[in-house]
Order: structure tokens, then C-alpha cells, then sequence
């Protein structure tokens, strides 16, 4: 008598074996990925694509973190960044740098302003 099948567990380890087609990590510029980049789909989800494609590219119409879209699709970050180097490779997807944190909250250039303000009153 053979031991009982273990049932598919489609949340496992398996799902994103299948998912990632077995790979592990992003590979070429999609390896530079972090949870702050910024995903925007440059087209819309085509019959035929994986599931998944085609729900990244239906969020991210709209600038949307990795994280907020790992968070929305329940995919750990290796899985959801293997993904996104697939379409990021097809030219679907662009990835947006997020704004530093230190020049995001400093305003524009002091000196510059002084400038401006010194070549108006000028006038």
C-alpha cells in the first residue's frame, strides 16, 4: 500500500516554484529593485499572459511601491521581484527610483532662490 498523496497546496512552496518557473531571484536590472521602487505598467495585460502579469500590470497604472504590490498580490518580495524582471525584460512595466529621503523633505536650493530673488528686484 503506497502513503497517501499529500493534497496541492496552492499558498505553498510549490505556487511559486511554478510561479518564478523555478528561479529564485530577479536577475539583470530588475536586481537593483528595492520595496521603495516605484512599478508603473507602460501597457495593458494581454489574453494568454500569467495571471499575475496581468494583475501587476493592472495595478501599477498608477505609481505603485513593490511593497504596496507585493502586499496587494500576498507575494513574498524574491517572488514578486522575479516577476517584475519578467516584464521589466518586456518592456511592460518601467521602475521608478523612489525620491531620497534627504532631498525629498529639503525644499528647493537656498542659494538658488537668493539668486532669483536678487535678479528680480534687479529688474
Amino acid at each position: 500500500m503506497s502513503a497517501p498523496r499529500r493534497p496541492a497546496d496552492p499558498s505553498g512552496l510549490e505556487r511559486y516554484y511554478v510561479l518564478t518557473g523555478g528561479r529564485s531571484g530577479p536577475g539583470g536590472s530588475a536586481s537593483s529593485l528595492d520595496v521603495a521602487t516605484l512599478i508603473v505598467s507602460r501597457t495593458a495585460p494581454v489574453p494568454g499572459m500569467q495571471h499575475e502579469h496581468q494583475e501587476i500590470l493592472r495595478r501599477c497604472r498608477e505609481p505603485l511601491s513593490v511593497a504596496e504590490l507585493g502586499a496587494h498580490l500576498g507575494l513574498p518580495f524574491n517572488i514578486l521581484a522575479v516577476l517584475l524582471a519578467d516584464l521589466l525584460e518586456a518592456d511592460r512595466v518601467e521602475a521608478r527610483d523612489p525620491i531620497p529621503a534627504h532631498s525629498a523633505g529639503s525644499g528647493p536650493d537656498l542659494a538658488l532662490l537668493e539668486e532669483v530673488l536678487s535678479g528680480l528686484q534687479r529688474l
